[in-house]
């Protein structure tokens, strides 16, 4: 079952990064379930899967246990991976699209719009008091005094994005910062031929094992089954990808 809170969130936050300029080529999907034939109707290539699944006791206890077992025998992390923490309550949609987008930078084919892009994800970063403490990320912006193109374009998007957001109804509206949700984003991505799961809530990256452009999709649904198996009773899971138009 998919949080039509948090779906509307995310979508209004992909809607606010194609105002910046990211390639039309590219777009999120639903993936309607883990069947091969229900996966052939996903377009490919994809470069990232956002799933969303029930933070519960026995997923808790799993994440304690992977945790002390990561540290102790230790994982390969490559220097490229991006990654930040999840600083403050329901921020998830938003850690899991720049964890979906800094992670295919090369890919999105910003163009003319790489640096406005640039400055959405400083805006992201900024606002979630994690530019210059958690992320890994560093890019360079040098603005005059004046107002530029790219300035301009973030405010624009914005204003754009704003209003389709008043189109939404009140009871989509994204959860308060205060507001309990047990409802949670991560994001799955291809980084050097591994398939890494980032999560704001966890301390690292975790590599899942060697991956490729062709079977990724085939790779992270293994990965989300796992998740599934592990709360066999649960049915609020849902899984959206970052593929081709």
């Amino acid at each position: 079952m998919f949080d039509y809170t948090l779906g509307i969130t995310l979508c209004l936050l992909f809607q606010f990064l194609k105002q910046l300029g990211i390639h039309p080529d590219w777009q999120f999907v639903d993936v309607y379930g883990m069947e091969p034939e229900l996966l052939s109707m996903v377009p490919r290539p994809v470069c990232a899967v956002l799933l969303l699944f029930p933070i519960t006791e026995k997923y808790e206890t799993f994440r304690t246990e992977e945790e002390e077992r990561i540290k102790a025998k230790g994982q390969d992390v490559k220097s490229s991976v991006y990654f930040m923490k999840q600083t403050i309550n329901n921020a998830c949609g938003t850690i899991g699209l720049i964890h979906a987008i800094a992670n295919n930078r090369e890919k999105m084919n910003f163009g003319e719009c790489y640096l406005v892009a640039c400055l959405f994800l400083l805006y992201c970063c900024s606002f979630l008091l994690l530019l210059g403490k958690q992320s890994t990320l560093t890019v360079a912006v040098s603005c005059n005094d004046e107002g530029t193109d790219e300035q301009h374009a973030l405010e624009d998007a914005e204003v754009n994005v704003c209003r389709s957001y008043k189109d939404v109804d009140l009871f989509c509206r994204a959860p308060s910062i205060d507001e309990k949700v047990d409802l949670h984003f991560i994001a799955l991505v291809n980084v050097g031929g591994h398939l890494y799961e980032l999560d704001g809530r966890k301390p690292f990256p975790i590599n899942h094992g060697q991956t490729s452009d062709d079977s990724f999709l085939e790779d992270a649904v293994e990965v989300c089954k796992k998740f599934m198996e592990r709360d066999p009773e649960e049915l609020r899971f849902n899984a959206i990808a970052l593929s081709a138009a």
